[in-house]
């Protein structure tokens, strides 16, 4: 529940303070202090899993006190309520936006939907395959190997989000979406052909790499997308019901591959739905990069002047 409310309220704040045009930028600022985080989380979190005391475990709810020290110092005044709707600066009331349903005749918001939800039923079920397989070896020796796989790609993703973001403003988005998905599949392959922990982990370098152009990415499309209608904090709502059906799925039809026929089965399954989504934002997603969609506003029976 609080995925699915923060992650987008983070997004809509951002475009509210600094615009569409500063959007990407700031996208991998957020996606840097958001790893770090991540990192700081996954290493308090090992630390307390050796502490023998019983309140150990509630000390990372502390860090639940500079989010709000944080969050308090956003004033309500600065953040422009119609850029977070992804509206133009004409449409004064909700009555000038485009209707929900006209967003389901916008042919890029569908494609990107459809690779999106491809992505997540690759993705989600791979790192706990691999930790399934680092189990095997006991439970001592997989609990620092497993944390590595999950602090690596954070690292990365420290240092390779904001040169996302700026190189998304500078040379558009699709290339380094086409980069971005195209890590997934060489990362279920070569899990698939090793199972020694150091070339896991190194491996997943790569997952490192996918987040931060996904982190950027995804809300980024879907505000080019939507620009001009606003709608972007919908559209942001049935991406995350997408994605989630999408997560949801790839452990169990994984679980099933894997159950029946071993991992490497498993890993190839995730590699070919990966190569697919890939194939798919090649051929048929434009760049959306300063696009201003037309259908939806035709689709509305207005014209934002």
């Amino acid at each position: 529940m609080t995925g699915g409310v923060l992650g987008s309220g983070v997004v809509a704040l951002t475009l509210g303070l600094v615009g569409h045009a500063g959007l990407a930028d700031q996208l991998g600022q957020n996606q840097r202090f958001a790893a770090a985080g991540g990192v700081v989380v996954t290493l308090t979190m090992a630390l307390v899993s050796y502490s023998e005391s019983p309140w150990a475990m509630f000390v990372p709810v502390t860090l639940a006190v500079p989010v709000l020290i944080a969050l308090s110092q956003i004033r309500s005044d600065e953040i422009d309520f119609r850029r977070a709707s992804g509206a133009e600066h004409t449409q004064a009331d909700a009555s000038q936006r485009v209707s929900h349903a006209a967003l389901l005749k916008n042919r890029r918001l569908l494609i990107f939907a459809a690779c999106t939800v491809l992505f997540q039923v690759a993705n989600a079920s791979m790192l706990p395959l691999v930790t399934g397989m680092l189990a095997r070896e006991g439970q001592h020796k997989a609990a620092p190997l497993i944390a590595a796989l999950i602090i690596v790609p954070q690292f990365a993703v420290v240092l390779l989000a904001p040169w996302v973001g700026k190189r998304a403003e500078e040379s558009g988005r699709k290339p380094l979406l086409l980069v971005g998905f195209a890590a997934l599949p060489i990362r279920a392959l070569l899990f698939a052909l090793t199972d020694n922990p150091q070339a896991l982990i190194v491996i997943q370098i790569l997952d490192g790499i996918t987040a931060s152009v996904m982190g950027v990415m995804t809300p980024l499309i879907i505000a080019d997308v939507t620009q001009g209608t606003g709608r972007f904090n919908f559209a942001q709502g049935v991406f995350g019901t997408a994605m989630g059906i999408g997560a949801s799925l790839s452990p169990t039809v994984s679980g099933m591959i894997v159950y029946k026929y071993g991992p490497s089965a498993g890993f190839v399954t995730l590699a070919s739905e990966g190569l697919l989504a890939l194939v798919i934002v090649a051929l048929f997603l434009p760049e959306t990069k300063k696009a201003v969609p037309n259908v939806e506003h035709a689709s509305a029976g207005s014209q934002p002047r």
